[in-house]
């Protein structure tokens, strides 16, 4: 059985409706664009994280929302990211690429589907109900 590595993501959005992404700097999908996240660290709660992830890679500091939903990513034949992704409310701070994240930019619903993301990442959000068209 693989090991699990407990993560989390933050979806953030801007008030235009704008998504916030980061363009991974290392693997897994090294140079996808993707939620802004990270594994969760010895004596954190998910919440913890998430802000401490979020700051890290963008600059912004963020209020935890509700779980919208947890997805699997298979990271070789031993390990399997368990990615706990979170809805947040209102952003504060300069945004700004840092950490894994190589860049990071807001993204309208139309923009998305041209962009080189993870796998699967526009369809769970979609169908989680947080990527509707504009």
């Amino acid at each position: 059985m693989a090991m699990e590595i407990h993560c989390v993501g933050g979806i953030i959005f801007d008030p235009q409706g704008r998504l916030l992404l980061i363009k991974r700097g290392h693997s897994p999908s090294r140079g996808a664009w993707s939620l802004p996240g990270g594994r969760i660290e010895p004596g954190e709660t998910h919440a913890q994280a998430l802000v401490r992830e979020i700051r890290e890679e963008t600059g912004l500091t963020v209020q935890p929302g509700g779980l919208a939903g947890v997805i699997d990513i298979p990271a070789g034949p031993e390990e399997i990211f368990v990615v706990h992704d979170y809805a947040t409310h209102g952003h504060s701070g300069e945004l700004m690429a840092g950490d894994d994240a190589v860049e990071a930019r807001w993204f309208s619903r139309s923009e998305l589907d041209d962009l080189h993301t993870t796998p699967g990442l526009v369809a769970t959000l979609t169908a989680w109900g947080l990527c509707e068209g504009n």
